[in-house]
């Protein structure tokens, strides 16, 4: 699965500017209802599950990085975006580190295969060093789209 696949262009953010880990997940979702990806009504369901998602144990996963994601009716087909956070969020990562880079995904419930191969797709480039490391220094949303597609098009090692 490619990025193409998921991910909502006209809701990726070059510049988050959430301070903590619920504003966080609230700009991002509203970026998506925003951008007609995610129903309006859906929006605080769609944040109360992640953050419960959360608790189960934290998508801050390593090197600066998160992947907040969920399963929720709030969408018809599988959504997400990419923000980046200049500053940074307190994301209770595993590493203890703020989170600068952010993979946000909801699918419908309906559609667990499609979630995991997001998921997969997502972890496999997030490998890649090079990859990561010219993402956090994207400063717009058009670079941030050229860098996926890039990784799309195997541009990357992973």
């Amino acid at each position: 699965m490619k990025f193409a696949d998921f991910i909502v262009r006209e809701a990726i953010r070059a510049d988050l500017k959430a301070e903590e880990k619920e504003e966080a997940i609230r700009e991002m979702v509203q970026a998506l209802v925003d951008a007609g990806a995610a129903s309006k009504e859906g929006f605080e369901g769609i944040v109360k599950a992640i953050l419960k998602r959360e608790e189960l144990g934290s998508t801050g996963i390593w090197r600066n990085i998160a992947v907040p994601h969920t399963k929720h009716p709030g969408v018809d087909h599988l959504v997400g975006t990419v923000a980046i956070s200049r500053a940074g969020v307190d994301f209770n990562s595993l590493d203890g580190d703020k989170v600068h880079l952010f993979f946000l995904l909801v699918s419908p419930p309906d559609k667990p295969g499609d979630h995991l191969r997001a998921l997969e797709s997502i972890a496999r480039q997030l490998r890649d060093e090079t990859f990561t490391r010219f993402l956090r220094q994207a400063k717009t949303v058009e670079e941030i789209q050229q860098l996926l597609d890039e990784a799309d098009n195997g541009h990357f090692s992973s």
